[in-house]
């Protein structure tokens, strides 16, 4: 370890030395939204500050480009005077009250396009310095693309004098040349909308004292601007679209960015379902019974994923297994993946990367959402969002999720078992938003979780067989209640100087059962993080300083064993990132905390971020994680068989089960390269990481009769090498491709084994066709590799499984249309799991559940067939 900080100092040290023998002249590119040629002057005007030789901002690209005198003028300042204007772009986001200003046609999507000095008044405030970027890619026009179909056509008609001047015309005349004579006339701002019926090709637009013109209808789904210049009118259409799922390019961690528009593409009930559509995390469940699942990333358990909403805390220590299934899809606005090591501001816990949810906010959200889901299953959902903004300064939303299980003899196996537990979970969140425009703004709420669920035989009746041993049968009872504030202040007499608090506390209870073992546990936590965030001299060297706490009461009572501790861990940390130029960022981080049960600890991080050419982006990471196991909580399904836990080599003392804590080093290399293939966008990712573990807490099934729970002793590593392709074969369609491969080893005590049902290799297609008549089409395609099965020799013959699984492939499909004016009523229809694969005998022992070789935990496959669903979605904005 201490090689590891000396390597870590010296390479911080080294950076520091670098000299600012920067060139007076420099040249630089960096997005800005906008859609018009109205924003075009707006932000070319705005740019050009004394020192700034040229400004051009580009329409298709969303990107401007200044040339400027580095010793007159700073990056930061133009970027500044360009976000005072109106328009948001990579280092600055404009304030709420210019953008409301600014003209009906210029009127951008705002909701992530980012802040990448990470404000911490920003509600997509990740504190890395990485804001999630709404990226605006170039667009591919397509004249012969199909759009002949009825639509609304949205343009605006502007003047353009001979100083290049804009200014809207009102009273436009705007009607068909041919079919029916549909027609409309600008209004004060110059915005026309029209009904575009089958058939019309040619606009005609008139006004007194112009010539008129008329104007070929071509890819008209986005905004067509239409300038008057001597006195002629003329068209230019502007055309834009997102990316649903995209590689934040501006961060310097590689953050992998899912839209809602992405989560669309699948059911997304909730957060374990949300990830259907990428290769990046695997879903797997947990057991064969209590419907449990888990997140994987780079081959290791979601315990070493640091789970976040909004940064703060997510589901964590006793909530995990269940915790995914606490967040709805519906509420979510967008998930950040982020491989690797991550940025010390976030603590200390991240191990092989971090996920953080954003959810959907009161005053940029929908007024209205509301989405129901049944599959053939009999598993229903429904969901209701609500927001309202009070008044310029409140705003107000409430998120409610309910979801049914009602099929007590869904058995895909025949083996007499449900295959997923029956029961009710309801989980709401309100939460308040407040801004009063001169730099202060707070967000606070409080969430609630009931899930109550009966498993087992599906023939059990939790009145009559509960703690019997005549019919098997498990349930939870699980309850959690959380309270949570965001306080952020920007100085308004220097923008890049901020501070923010971020607090959280709640209380999870848990009672439940598996057969005739009982496990209760309550867990009370309490977390706060405060930041301060200035410059050093210029942008070029940003710093961050803070301190954290978090404060853990656990209580456990497992098979009348008790295991009670607290547990606390305060620290500060320090983050400087140095960005010479829109090319290169390299972020160093330390921080230092102690913890209450083992003392002291350092936790260096680096991460470093190069574009050597356009289109190529090059990053690199490594730095240490450490985390207390949680060794019940976090492997529940233990309790789901009856295997003997080896009670033996753990302490019931005032400490985390007199185990030492997990420590691991994270290494990584991504490279991404995006280039044009059939003059449309493309891209090609490839990413190496490297993980290293110290005293992991090792769950070692390899004997079937028990389980046995020690540090590590000898060696425990991952490697993980995947490669993405991306790219478009025809307009409106979007195709990815990729595979993974994973090598997962550890040092049992029985010697060193690839870790147990983890698929050592995975392919991944996902093909999306999406039409502006409202139709789309998804297709995801998964082949998952064999797994090492943990070995059963010990049990009698008729109880022995093969050493390795089968590989095998699933495929999943969803069709969607949408319909009204403005969209807002979808119906969708899908299936998933169409190849019909299942596990067929996922428990061992399943007509002997009293006996002692029965075990649900050698799920390696899917626990269920094909299943069908469908559902509405219906918003009001």
């Amino acid at each position: 370890m201490n090689t590891y900080i000396k390597s870590f100092l010296l390479v911080f040290f080294s950076f520091l030395t670098i000299t600012l023998y920067a060139q007076s002249d420099s040249t630089t590119t960096f997005d800005v939204a906008g859609n018009c040629g109205m924003c075009k002057q707006r932000i070319e005007k705005a740019a050009k500050l004394p020192g700034v030789e040229h400004a051009e901002w580009n329409l298709q690209t969303h990107k401007v480009t200044v040339k400027y005198n580095s010793k007159k003028v700073k990056l930061a300042q133009i970027q500044q005077a360009i976000a005072n204007a109106g328009h948001d772009n990579s280092g600055y986001r404009a304030p709420d009250e210019v953008y409301e200003k600014l003209h009906e046609c210029c009127f951008y999507d705002r909701p992530n396009f980012g802040n990448k000095e990470d404000h911490v008044h920003d509600d997509h405030d990740d504190h890395t310095g990485n804001n999630h970027q709404n990226e605006q890619n170039k667009e591919t026009h397509d004249d012969h693309a199909d759009h002949d179909h009825e639509h609304i056509i949205t343009g605006v008609v502007v003047n353009e004098n001979q100083k290049a001047d804009l200014s809207p015309i009102a009273n436009v005349n705007v009607k068909w040349l041919e079919g029916p004579q549909s027609s409309t006339t600008t209004n004060e701002n110059g915005v026309f909308k029209i009904k575009h019926d089958k058939g019309n090709k040619n606009l005609v637009f008139s006004f007194a004292g112009m010539q008129a013109d008329t104007i070929e209808v071509k890819n008209l789904h986005e905004v067509l601007v239409v300038h008057a210049q001597n006195n002629v009118l003329s068209e230019v259409v502007v055309s834009r679209r997102k990316k649903s799922n995209y590689i934040n390019a501006l961060s310097a961690n590689r953050a992998e960015i899912l839209t809602a528009q992405e989560l669309f593409k699948a059911a997304c009930c909730d957060l374990s379902e949300s990830f259907e559509t990428t290769v990046s995390v695997d879903v797997v469940s947990n057991d064969a019974v209590t419907g449990s699942k888990q997140i994987q990333l780079l081959g290791l358990s979601g315990i070493y994923t640091q789970l976040t909403v909004e940064n703060l805390p997510g589901p964590r220590g006793f909530a995990t297994p269940l915790g995914l299934n606490s967040i709805a899809g519906t509420w979510i606005e967008s998930i950040e993946i982020s491989k690797g090591i991550g940025s010390v501001v976030n603590g200390y816990e991240n191990m092989a990367g971090q996920i953080n949810v954003e959810l959907k906010k009161p005053h940029n959200s929908e007024r209205l959402y509301f989405n129901t889901y049944v599959n053939n299953m009999g598993r229903t959902d429904v969901n209701l969002n609500l927001a309202q903004k009070i008044n310029e300064k409140w705003s107000v939303g409430l998120l409610l999720h309910d979801n049914f299980m009602y099929n007590k003899n869904m058995n895909f196996s025949n083996n007499g078992f449900r295959d997923i537990p029956v029961g009710n979970l309801f989980s709401g969140i309100n939460r308040w938003h407040y801004e009063n425009g001169k730099g202060t703004i707070a967000q606070f709420g409080v969430k609630y979780l009931k899930d109550n669920r009966t498993g087992g035989k599906v023939d059990f009746n939790k009145s009559l067989d509960k703690g019997d041993t005549k019919v098997y049968g498990l349930g939870f009872d699980n309850e959690r209640i959380e309270g949570f504030a965001k306080i952020g202040y920007v100085f308004p007499k220097n923008r890049l100087r901020s501070i923010g608090f971020l607090v959280s506390a709640s209380n999870y209870i848990q009672d439940s059962y598996f057969g005739i073992r009982n496990y209760n546990s309550e867990q009370t936590n309490g977390y706060a993080n405060l930041i301060f965030q200035d410059i050093i001299g210029s942008v070029a060297h940003k710093y961050k300083v803070g301190a954290s706490l978090t404060y853990d009461k656990y209580n456990e009572n497992i098979e009348s064993n008790v295991f009670d501790r607290s547990e606390s861990v305060t620290g500060v940390f320090v983050e400087y990132t140095y960005s010479p130029n829109e090319k290169m960022d390299v972020v160093l981080g330390l921080r230092e905390d102690y913890n209450s049960l083992y003392g002291w600890f350092t936790t260096p991080r680096l991460v470093a971020r190069y574009n050597p050419f356009t289109g190529n982006t090059i990053r690199f990471s490594t730095g240490r994680g450490q985390r207390t196991a949680n060794i019940f909580a976090e492997n529940l399904s233990m309790l789901a068989s009856s295997r003997a836990i080896n009670y033996a080599e753990l302490q019931n003392q005032n400490n985390a089960y007199g185990l030492k804590p997990e420590v691991s080093w994270n290494t990584g290399i991504t490279l991404d390269q995006n280039f044009q293939l059939f003059g449309r966008e493309s891209g090609l990712s490839v990413e190496l990481f490297h993980n290293n573990f110290q005293n992991q807490v090792v769950i070692d099934w390899e004997n079937p009769r028990t389980v046995s729970i020690y540090n590590l002793e000898g060696k425990s590593y991952s490697n993980s090498v995947q490669a993405e392709f991306r790219f478009m074969p025809a307009p409106h369609f979007e195709a990815r491709m990729a595979y993974r491969l994973l090598d997962v080893q550890t040092d049992y005590k029985s010697g060193k084994l690839q870790k147990p049902l983890t698929a050592k290799h995975r392919g991944f297609i996902n093909l999306a066709y999406n039409l502006h008549s409202g139709w789309s089409f998804d297709y995801t395609f998964n082949t998952v590799g064999s797994k090492r099965i943990p070995s059963t020799l010990g049990n009698p013959d008729q109880y022995q499984l093969a050493a390795n699984s089968d590989a095998y492939i699933t495929m999943n499909a969803q069709i969607s249309k949408s319909f009204g004016v403005n969209k807002n009523f979808t119906i969708y229809v899908g299936g998933e799991n169409l190849s019909n694969t299942y596990q067929k005998d996922p428990i061992l022992a399943a007509e002997q559940p009293f006996g002692q070789h029965f075990d649900t935990n050698l799920l390696w496959g899917p626990l269920t067939g094909r299943m069908f669903y469908s559902g509405i979605r219906y918003h009001i904005k």
